[in-house]
């Protein structure tokens, strides 16, 4: 058996947000949140727990692997025969935070969904951006 892991390929998006990682969290953790700029979901920021995301084209399939508040969020997010890991790093600046989104786990014959996924990330940050705007 060969080692596939170096030939996965991740998309990264990282933005810098005039908004303290605190509120940036609760963006990324409260499910009514998360609804507004990603997909309707179970979401509970507890390792292990199990939840799904649920829009018009189908569902995510996703586990949390690692909740650090306020600085690292890590979960599975499997669908349609893709098997990544989506995590969140919120490093706080001068001015707000730096925050980063790294999904890995494309392989080769994967190149529709990474191209989605570049895509359709683009897409999430700008709902997000706007979701923290609205957000007291």
């Amino acid at each position: 058996m060969t080692d596939t892991v170096a030939e996965t390929r991740s998309v990264v998006v990282e933005r810098e947000m005039p908004f303290p990682p605190e509120k940036i969290w609760r963006a990324l953790t409260q499910p009514h949140l998360i609804e507004e700029w990603l997909m309707k979901n179970d979401f509970k920021p507890v390792v292990d727990h199990r939840f799904s995301l649920r829009a018009d084209w189908g569902a995510v399939d996703c586990q949390v692997t690692a909740v650090e508040p306020n600085r690292t969020l890590s979960y599975t997010w499997a669908a349609y025969g893709l098997e990544s890991v989506v995590t969140w790093t919120l490093s706080p600046t001068g001015t707000g935070t730096h925050l980063r989104m790294e999904q890995s786990g494309f392989r080769p014959d994967q190149q529709q969904a990474y191209q989605g996924a570049q895509h359709g990330w683009q897409r999430f940050f700008a709902n997000l951006e706007q979701a923290l705007a609205r957000m007291e």
